[in-house]
């Protein structure tokens, strides 16, 4: 089994749609968001704290197992073309045991 990451810059609404895309494909048993453990460095007491400007879009780690290679190309093309269709921003994170 193949362990697929992806990071997605969209709106929670996004990433609801998208997981469910994922959990209704054949093959696929697994599906999580993880955790962002990486601390951002907004500061509460900051001047710019809570502008418009300064929020956007959140980012999402998502964690798919795909079988087989058929499966997880399945899943890059969905997830792209359902990104595409939300606005969204996808990107598939190379695991470091493939290099």
């Amino acid at each position: 089994m193949s362990l697929l990451r992806i990071r997605l810059t969209g709106s929670d609404d996004a990433v609801r749609a998208v997981m469910n895309l994922l959990q209704s494909l054949d093959g696929i048993e697994h599906v999580e968001e993880i955790d962002d453990l990486m601390p951002h460095m907004d500061d509460a007491d900051s001047s710019s704290a809570g502008l418009s400007d300064v929020e956007g879009p959140q980012l999402h780690e998502i964690e798919v197992d795909a079988p087989n290679p058929s499966t997880e190309r399945k899943v890059r093309e969905a997830v792209e073309a359902l990104a595409f269709e939300l606005d969204a921003v996808a990107e598939f994170v190379a695991n470091e045991e493939d290099y």
